[in-house]
């Protein structure tokens, strides 16, 4: 085993050796280790937690998340005030006259406007277009700027035409600007007129997703098809020299697979607040190599930690939470959160490890629809199986024994104490006989005439081993056969997509801290619904819930839709809820937030000298 791992360990440290020396004269304040190679800075293009992670840096929407607080209080950030109208669906900012963008431009109501239009359109592509959807108009104008510009391609005798093209743009403009309900009033002053009271909304505009996009380099690097008449946009205007933001720090170096810099923005309004020069994230893709990085000293922060040996270095946590039970009981009962309790503890390589909760569950997809892919009747069309797949796995023994990260089980679909307010229902719970027994009331009892189970996953990712263990549940406990289907992950997801599957693993991390992030995937005709979900009176809850402005009945609605779906309709198995295992000495790094949403406020971090350690 040690022969084996040798070369392995040498690469790596061979790794962290180059990765010293190529910043050895110019360290920045703070080094952190992103499992993954950014892919993109561009707002419309966001999707992945360490894109989000660099975007929250360099750009800043209407409010932010305080990341220290136990609840992610909402706090102002170029909005410095708002108003809400007596019925809930306006919403009036006004926007700081100091607000600046990195070149020295005023952040105005007009670049917020120009931003949201963007990702309201079809021809950007956007991942989060829907959540723009909440605003007045929105649909009704996506949609016909798709139509628009389908019935442009179609007609010959426009395609292809500079001077056609041009005039459709023009005429969606003025559509925008009549039909969607954000304005800018003047330069500091931006309306916002929803669809229906949104209680989340001032937590969804700070989201990066909804951040401004400086007007005046959106325009510059525009240009129209004239084949298609769509917009499109050059996507060199995200390189450090060309990158227009407005947030706490600047994107000054980006070196492809190498390595990202950021430096802190003097112009930020709220400079003062900065504690940080300059963050360096290097791009480390081998797990091996992130924790050596993190040992060595090269790195302070590892975001993700993924090494095989994780279970080990987890149990060793474990176990020296254990020796110091007697100092950590008292700052727990005191509600203490684990990164407060690890700062309190001596500094130990053993308690550099931190298992934190996260916004995301692992589950499995059942196919709801009447029909497999290959015509035949599809048994997972019935509640009662789907119920009795659901009654007989070990989660106990898959979370300790098989993933080995600290994992919760998971019996419902939205994290438990993720949302203020929010109360899950207890789900299922294991019950072989039951399970047996619901299985029996569908029409086959111990498995008798049922049809060999397909269960699909994507290769890498432990995906394989899950799928073994929970396959192995069914078999013993119902009496069925379980054949395990494993695809390149580009495969995986179009045979997902397409609803070319019986069984199929997925995940889910919540956008925005409210419960319709989870339970809106599971509506008639949603475009994440990948079971091919329907119920009416599911539906009913959401669409009462969305109407409803007392709080507390609004909590009770979407409580009682996540309880229908968890232990009623069960078009999804949920296995085991996310944590974010990462590397950091929680004596020297101050500022980082334990809530199960991971919204980290990077640019005011501190990090003390090896000698204030535990001050």
């Amino acid at each position: 085993m040690i022969r084996i791992l040798a070369p392995l360990a040498l690469l790596a440290a061979l790794l962290v050796w180059g990765l010293s020396q190529d910043s050895q004269a110019t360290r920045a304040d703070l080094v952190i280790v992103n499992r993954n190679e950014v892919s993109t800075l561009d707002p419309s293009q966001l999707s992945w937690q360490h894109d989000f992670r660099m975007a929250r840096l360099v750009f800043e929407g209407l409010t932010r998340q305080d990341a220290t607080d136990p609840d992610l209080a909402i706090l102002p950030a170029v909005a410095e005030s708002w108003t809400l109208s007596d019925n809930a669906t306006v919403y009036t900012f006004r926007l700081r006259p100091s607000a600046r963008w990195s070149n020295g431009d005023h952040v105005t109501a007009h670049d917020f406007v120009s931003a949201w239009r963007r990702m309201l359109l079809p021809d950007a592509a956007a991942d989060y277009l829907t959540l723009f959807h909440l605003i007045d108009g929105g649909n009704t104008f996506t949609q016909w700027r798709a139509e628009a510009l389908k019935t442009f391609a179609a007609d010959a005798t426009r395609r292809n035409n500079a001077a056609a093209a041009t005039a459709l743009w023009e005429e969606t403009r003025q559509r925008f600007v009549a039909d969607v309900g954000i304005h800018a009033i003047d330069d500091l002053t931006l309306e916002v007129r929803l669809v229906a009271p949104t209680p989340y909304f001032l937590d969804l505009v700070a989201f990066p997703a909804f951040v401004p996009q400086h007007a005046a380099t959106l325009d510059a690097i525009q240009t129209i098809d004239p084949r298609t008449a769509a917009l499109v946009w050059a996507p060199i205007w995200t390189k450090p020299d060309r990158l227009v933001t407005n947030g706490p720090m600047r994107l000054v170096q980006w070196r492809f697979k190498r390595s990202m810099r950021f430096e802190r923005d003097p112009g930020y309004w709220d400079a003062s607040s900065v504690t940080l020069n300059s963050i360096d994230v290097p791009t480390i893709e081998d797990p091996n190599a992130q924790v050596l990085a993190f040992r060595s000293g090269v790195a302070d922060w590892v975001s993700d930690v993924s090494p095989g040996y994780r279970g080990d270095m987890i149990a060793r946590k474990d176990n020296y939470w254990k020796a110091h039970e007697t100092e950590i009981a008292p700052l727990r009962s005191a509600g203490k959160n684990p990164i407060e309790v690890d700062a309190a503890l001596p500094a130990d390589p053993a308690n550099f490890i931190h298992v934190l909760p996260s916004f995301g569950t692992y589950f499995y997809n059942f196919n709801c629809g009447p029909t497999l892919p290959d015509g035949r009747p599809n048994p997972f069309a019935d509640a009662r199986v789907r119920r009795a797949f659901s009654m007989c796995i070990d989660k106990q023994s898959l979370t300790r024994n098989v993933r080995r990260s600290g994992e919760r089980e998971a019996n419902s679909l939205i994290p438990p104490g993720s949302i203020p307010g929010h109360l899950s229902p207890k789900g299922l719970l294991r019950d072989d006989a039951a399970a047996a027994s619901w299985l029996a009331q569908a029409g086959y009892p111990g498995g008798a005439n049922f049809p060999e189970v397909e269960l699909l996953f994507n290769k890498d990712g432990g995906h394989d081993i899950i799928a073994q263990a929970i396959s192995r549940d069914w078999e013993r406990a119902l009496g069925v056969k379980v054949r395990l289907v494993q695809k390149e992950t580009k495969v995986f997801s179009s045979d997902l997509k397409a609803g070319r599957f019986m069984v199929s693993r997925a995940s889910w991390f919540g956008d925005y801290g409210d419960a319709t992030t989870f339970l809106d995937i599971n509506r008639t005709g949603n475009g994440n619904n990948d079971r091919r979900f329907s119920s009416s009176a599911f539906d009913a809850l959401l669409d009462a819930a969305a109407s409803e402005t007392n709080p507390a009945k609004r909590a009770g609605l979407l409580s009682e839709a996540e309880r229908l779906l968890a232990e009623v309709e069960c078009p999804l198995l949920p296995l085991f809820h996310y944590v974010e295992v990462s590397l950091f000495d929680a004596t020297r790094l101050k500022g980082l937030g334990a809530h199960p949403r991971q919204i980290q406020d990077l640019a005011r971090l501190r990090l003390l000298p090896s000698a204030e350690s535990n001050p």
